[in-house]
């Protein structure tokens, strides 16, 4: 199986085993989240599933949901009041712990505050994300306020990164995030502490989140190359 059909084939597996009708549902951002969207959809305008109450994590997911007919409500609103009971989003890499780096898609801060807003978190990506360490690999994105550009960049760097203002691809300039905030990816050369990088990054000032995720431990669906789901983690 190719990893197009693997990331379709993890979104379609948690959507199948986890979504119930009633639910209040969020969902995620990226190449393999959009198939979990795409899936509930589907159950929906086949009857399958009934009274589903989404969050979406960005643009790209708002848009998808209306293109499917998918309601969906700000977090704040009194349909969801700040509570989910399931999340289902992508990850760019997954550690033997389940702790996750996401934000390649750039939907760091709203894909964090979602996934501790809910009671249930499931992480859907092909096998090649798997590793056995984070942050040497793909880059650790960091939203910070504009103003903090330089001075962030600079304690990253003390933290022992590698600091690359993020480029947009199809105009001119920084990615500018949902919450007009710009993105600084880092790496390490050496293998860290997740967790404790995670509470590092944090403190800086002008830092507003991260791309660790250690401390919301998510059930992990595993697409592999030979068809197979490998379900990592309990719900």
């Amino acid at each position: 199986m190719e990893q197009q059909g693997m990331k379709e084939a993890a979104g379609r597996a948690a959507v199948d085993t986890l979504v119930q009708s009633g639910m209040k549902l969020g969902l995620g951002t990226g190449s393999t989240a959009i198939h979990a969207i795409r899936r509930v959809g589907e159950l929906l305008a086949q009857g399958a599933l009934s009274g589903i109450s989404a969050f979406a994590t960005s643009f790209q997911s708002e848009i998808e949901c209306e293109r499917l007919g998918i309601p969906f409500y700000p977090l704040n609103s009194r349909e969801l009041s700040g509570c989910l009971d399931l999340t289902i989003d992508g990850a760019d890499e997954v550690d033997p712990q389940n702790r996750l780096i996401k934000g390649g898609g750039g939907a760091l801060l709203i894909e964090k505050i979602t996934a501790y807003a809910s009671a249930v978190y499931a992480i859907t990506v092909d096998e090649s994300k798997i590793v056995g360490s984070l942050g040497t690999g793909f880059p650790v994105p960091v939203e910070v306020i504009p103003a903090a550009r330089v001075s962030a960049g600079k304690a990253l760097e003390a933290l022992g990164a590698a600091v690359t203002l993020r480029e947009a691809v199809r105009k001119v300039g920084p990615v500018i995030t949902e919450h007009g905030n710009l993105i600084l990816d880092i790496r390490f050369t050496k293998p860290i502490d997740p967790s404790i990088m995670e509470n590092e990054i944090n403190h800086i000032p002008g830092v507003v989140e991260n791309g660790l995720f250690t401390r919301k431990h998510p059930v992990v669906y595993i697409a592999r190359s030979d068809g197979t789901i490998e379900v990592r983690g309990k719900k």
